[in-house]
């Protein structure tokens, strides 16, 4: 009996040991998490407190504590300026002691921080941001570009409208990396699908709120389709005015990055027959509404595809963090990128060597109001892309970081 006792306290105080030791392995006594968005702007209703709320719900559902150290969610607006969001990163790694930023929703800003990130050993999970070279040529250690890109945007969207006869375009781009990456890689799709691109019309962003000028060089192009390479108040405001001036009688239009929270602004009778890709849509399967109504209990808006994989990149975090049994960047990125994901979110995903988190996308059409029996009843799913076909592969991103 001595003997059992004595075996037992040795086991007892070696587990505790073995906890103390993980504990220990979390620097500073916390894993804080910052979620670095657009608060206010542009791009606010598509991720903003919507970003927020679904970073807190992952470490709310993660119970709080991993590692037995407290999860902490802290959050600021970037305003999408590159500068703010660089200085803002620095401050919240030398001061805030925050071990990994989450969103950044607009690629100047995920551009201006994910070297701040590589530099300081931290780990970036791209949501909102949309930019190719980002796990390419501009790819780093540390970064996760988990939600989607460019290239898979483009190759939903540009490769299904082109199958369908528009076989020409022009374009209606955001002037700066986001736009003229999504202008690239669709031009791309739609020449190898067959068809032409006749011009582009180039806006400011964000700040653009007269697109009469670009819209009527789409009419006068006479191109069948009018490709939208912008994204939240910016595509909103290039529909409605198309509209307006008459260009989508005889031209249609193609929203090349489009949420869920636009078609809401628009409305159906705006919106309806429009195709757009996304990674996330409420209405799935039974994980996705359960998911998804727990986040309109508490924001009173379905989440956009940005919500939906900030909390999915969260947990995916947190669950890499209690893996490891540290939060050490190195050995948490490597967790990440040895664990697939499978949640509400994708069942079939794996982040790649490159950073790039591939999975499932959806071809989508916009019901009419008289298709949609219920409030954000809003998609019809046309085609499930698997993640080898929405994707670009490992050697086509050439990511200098990647063994040949």
């Amino acid at each position: 009996m001595l003997r059992v006792t004595r075996t037992l306290v040795v086991t007892l105080a070696a587990l505790a040991a073995t906890g103390a030791a993980a504990q220990d392995k979390v620097s500073d006594n916390v894993v804080k998490i910052g979620v670095l968005t657009d608060m206010s702007g542009y791009y606010s209703d598509l991720a903003g407190p919507g970003s927020v709320l679904a970073a807190r719900m992952a470490a709310e559902d993660f119970g709080g504590k991993v590692l037995g150290k407290n999860i902490e969610i802290v959050s600021a607006d970037h305003q999408n300026k590159a500068d703010i969001a660089s200085n803002t990163a620095r401050k919240w790694f030398d001061e805030e002691k925050v071990d990994v930023i989450a969103d950044l929703v607009s690629s100047s800003t995920a551009g201006a921080v994910m070297p701040v990130a590589a530099e300081k050993k931290r780990i970036t999970l791209l949501s909102g941001p949309a930019t190719t070279a980002f796990t390419g040529e501009k790819c780093t250690p540390y970064n996760v570009h988990y939600t989607y890109n460019n290239w898979a945007l483009a190759n939903g969207t540009g490769r299904e409208v082109v199958k369908q006869g528009g076989d020409s375009w022009f374009f209606v781009t955001a002037d700066y990396v986001f736009g003229k990456s999504l202008e690239e890689d669709t031009t791309k799709v739609v020449k190898a699908a067959g068809g032409k691109v006749l011009g582009a019309a180039r806006h400011p962003s964000p700040g653009t709120t007269d697109f009469s000028s670009y819209l009527l060089q789409a009419q006068s192009s006479g191109a069948k389709i009018v490709g939208l390479a912008n994204a939240g108040a910016d595509t909103v405001n290039s529909i409605k005015q198309a509209k307006e001036f008459g260009v989508t009688p005889k031209q249609s239009l193609a929203g090349l990055l489009v949420f869920i929270s636009d078609i809401h602004s628009l409305g159906l009778d705006i919106a309806k027959g429009m195709y757009l890709t996304t990674a996330f849509y409420w209405d799935l399967n039974d994980d996705t509404r359960k998911w998804s109504k727990r986040f309109f209990e508490k924001h009173k808006k379905m989440p956009t595809m940005v919500h939906a994989g900030v909390y999915s990149a969260v947990s995916h975090y947190l669950n890499a963090v209690k893996a490891a049994g540290t939060d050490d960047a190195d050995k948490v990125i490597a967790q990440m990128k040895a664990t697939p994901v499978k949640d509400f979110f994708t069942k079939n995903g794996k982040i790649g060597p490159d950073g790039l988190h591939r999975h499932e996308m959806y071809l989508v059409r916009v019901k009419s109001p008289q298709e949609s029996k219920a409030p954000w009843d809003y998609y019809q799913i046309v085609k499930t892309i698997p993640p080898e076909e929405a994707f670009p592969s490992v050697e086509a991103q050439a990511c200098p970081l990647v063994k040949k």
